[in-house]
């Protein structure tokens, strides 16, 4: 970084401002010379940070799952602040429930707020970075989306979302100088306090209070605040970070089996060398992925 006041020169906007991951980010935004625009759904959750640091705060009211409203919301940001440099996807809901239970009612508002929040929500500020040929914008996912977990479907389907997202602007950005990336926290937050929310024995109680403890939001910004600054080298990569500790999520592609006339009972057959992760290889793009099927193919004989 060229200095502890990097950021000094840059405007974010933040969603999701008001929760507890959220301020965290913010605070750590604005320490580091930011300008910010919070953005929640609850007028009284930001008022601490815009009282504390002033002109450099601008908080608005939003519904992200509102089109309208968010364009009204990013005019006033920029009228505000002149522009739009980073952009943090950082607002979410929970409605978890088993997937024999899942309804419209539970599925459509957790679609709405991570996965069209954050398109209605990039799509103003995108058009102002590729005006300007700069920007940097990070993406909120999980690894409910990642990995699965149950009674997630809907958030796990609208956080997986976010990961395609992420990766298809990270090329479309590449030759304005855009950056896309995405982070996985594991925070102590009013999210994982509701997926907590079934009782536990009392030594499981104290394990993960033990553990909670340690997982301070604060802990997951720097990640943020990385990813979001000018010099980031990397696009289209998913870091997940909690507790200190960061670690980066990829998809990787198996050397697999070929058969120029592969059958049912090839992929019984082979399943295991399908399935062998030695050597395996991690695409960039599908046209990469395509690239190594056809020289599996041509190194057959």
């Amino acid at each position: 970084m060229n200095s502890p006041r990097s950021l000094e020169d840059k405007v974010a906007l933040v969603t999701g401002a008001g929760g507890t991951m959220g301020r965290a980010v913010v605070r750590a935004l604005l320490d580091d010379g930011c300008r910010v625009a919070m953005v929640d759904l609850h007028p009284a959750s930001m008022d601490g940070l815009a009282l504390e640091f002033g002109e450099r705060v601008f908080a608005v009211t939003c519904d992200i799952g509102d089109q309208a409203a968010v364009r009204e919301t990013h005019e006033r940001v920029v009228q505000r602040f002149g522009a739009v440099d980073i952009l943090i996807n950082n607002a979410g809901i929970l409605r978890d429930t088993p997937f024999d239970d899942l309804t419209p009612e539970l599925l459509d508002p957790v679609i709405d707020v991570h996965l069209r929040g954050a398109v209605h929500v990039t799509r103003p500020a995108w058009h102002v970075m590729r005006e300007q040929g700069y920007g940097r914008i990070v993406n909120t996912t999980s690894a409910a989306g990642i990995l699965g977990t149950a009674r997630k479907s809907n958030y796990g389907a609208a956080k997986a979302g976010l990961v395609g997202l992420t990766r298809v602007l990270a090329q479309e950005g590449a030759e304005h100088d855009i950056k896309v990336n995405a982070i996985a926290p594991i925070a102590a937050t009013r999210m994982l306090t509701h997926s907590m929310a079934e009782p536990l024995e009392p030594a499981a109680q104290a394990m993960m209070n033990a553990v909670t403890s340690k997982l301070d939001p604060a802990l997951v910004s720097p990640v943020v605040v990385f990813l979001a600054h000018e010099d980031c080298p990397v696009t289209g990569e998913i870091y997940t970070a909690g507790a200190g500790q960061v670690a980066r999520f990829f998809t990787a592609r198996t050397q697999g089996y070929h058969h120029p006339t592969l059958s049912i009972e090839d992929v019984r057959n082979h399943l295991a060398d399908i399935r062998d992760e030695t050597g395996y290889t991690v695409p960039a793009s599908p046209g990469e992925e395509i690239a190594e099927l056809l020289r599996a193919v041509a190194a057959r004989p």
